[in-house]
């Protein structure tokens, strides 16, 4: 399997992993930049790009914003050091961000997801998005409208 990292133009970041079912399932509201706490064998797999966010979300546990279900495969060249892959990792965000993202996700369908994962001046960052689920027939009706876009743009190249 090829791990691929994208290197974003002019802005320094270097992004690792996206969540592109993300942007299918939920309406995005808001969006927060938010550091995450890893370890040191957990830094050196992200670089690498070995990560998935599928299927992950953000809770507010005890004023701590709690990342789960985010899988960072083990380092390869690990010595006796090793971490579990999917175990739950704290992010970093003001105490005021958070207080704002609690009053916001009690909201009824509000939830927390990652967007991508990114390095930024050697710190490991996720955009952390507050979204809200799609119905079937919103993902049917946006899937028609990219088609009409697409349809229209072959027209007018032809």
């Amino acid at each position: 399997m090829q791990w691929r990292v994208q290197m974003q133009r002019n802005s320094g970041e270097k992004v690792v992993a996206t969540n592109r079912k993300a942007r299918h399932e939920y309406f995005i509201v808001e969006t927060y930049e938010a550091g995450i706490a890893l370890t040191g064998t957990e830094v050196k797999s992200v670089r690498e790009g070995k990560m998935h966010l599928q299927d992950s979300y953000a809770t507010i546990d005890n004023g701590e914003v709690i990342l789960h279900d985010v899988h960072i495969s083990p380092y390869e060249r690990r010595g006796y050091a090793d971490h579990d892959p999917k175990r739950d990792r704290r992010l970093l965000l003001h105490k005021k961000e958070i207080r704002k993202l609690l009053g916001k996700t009690t909201a009824k369908g509000m939830t927390l997801i990652p967007l991508r994962v990114y390095f930024k001046g050697g710190h490991a960052k996720v955009e952390l998005a507050l979204a809200r689920g799609k119905r079937q027939y919103d993902k049917r009706e946006a899937i028609a409208q990219r088609d009409m876009k697409r349809e229209m743009e072959r027209r007018h190249e032809t």
